[in-house]
């Protein structure tokens, strides 16, 4: 198999995104393993909102590897229910063909954030003992705050999320307003929830010209979001995110992992720990 027999366009990742797999694949074998002990426990729920073809193409080893969907349903021990949701179809069949035929796992091509708010994360019980590990990797500002807000809310679900600092400063956070689209702003907006980071990526400071606007940096503007995982969304525990680099240094994203679980905090600081370097 190589990528131009697939019929569609492969993402392509480079050396930090398969970090970010490899620490997926870490924590949802821990994850699957705390929860196997704790037997009052009756599904373990793994959702991919962006899962893609369950490959990529690795520009570092010029080869396809694995996914997150890929490597979820090959973790063990396994999850007992799996949802994969993706707007391209063409990639979505490609991972249905190519994953066991199982009666646990459920496709949908459809926007993530309707799936996520109307039909899959107001099914999760806590009190029913069900518990999820739900990925959250937009590409860019396409993800609504709601459902983080929900999955904070329920205190059955964890998150892994790709927080896009990137398209972040590029299209959103510039210092002449008048550049920034209103389709931007209702983007960044979507996904902080509304429009108080604003205060938290702009300080106003005295110069010989009088009072400008300066852009603060990157560290502060995920601090804040850091801080609002915890606040607004309710997430018990929510450890210092992962910067993932290119290879001029620029940080692309950070990997953000938020839970109501103390135990759950240790272990991926444990793992962002030994990346993190």
């Amino acid at each position: 198999m190589n990528k131009e027999s697939l019929g569609f366009e492969l993402d392509e990742i480079g050396y930090w995104s398969e970090i970010k797999i490899e620490i997926l694949k870490k924590y949802a074998s821990a994850y699957n393993q705390i929860l196997i002990n704790q037997k009052f426990i009756r599904k373990r729920i793994y959702i991919d909102a962006f899962s893609g073809a369950g490959v990529h193409f690795s520009r570092e080893k010029e080869k396809l590897v694995p996914g997150s969907a890929t490597v979820a349903l090959n973790s063990l021990p396994p999850f007992t229910h799996y949802h994969f949701i993706d707007l391209n179809e063409d990639k979505l069949n490609f991972l249905r063909e190519n994953s066991l035929e199982r009666d646990n796992v459920k496709y949908h091509s459809e926007d993530c954030n309707e799936v996520l708010l109307n039909k899959l994360l107001p099914t999760i019980s806590f009190k029913n003992y069900e518990r999820a590990l739900l990925i959250l990797d937009p590409y860019g500002l396409q993800l609504d705050w709601k459902v983080i807000e929900m999955a904070g809310k329920s205190e059955a679900i964890e998150i892994f999320l790709n927080f896009p600092i990137m398209d972040m400063n590029r299209n959103v956070l510039r210092r002449d307003r008048t550049k920034v689209s209103k389709t931007n702003a209702e983007r960044m907006n979507r996904f902080w929830g509304d429009n108080s980071l604003e205060s938290a990526a702009f300080n106003s400071e005295e110069t010989l010209f009088g009072f400008e606007e300066v852009k603060t940096d990157n560290q502060t503007i995920v601090n804040e979001f850091r801080k609002r995982l915890k606040e607004v969304a309710g997430f018990g525990y929510v450890p210092e995110p992962i910067p993932m680099k290119n290879k001029t240094d620029a940080t692309v994203y950070y990997i953000f992992f938020a839970s109501p679980k103390k135990t759950a905090d240790k272990i991926v600081s444990d793992i962002f720990n030994k990346y993190r370097k």
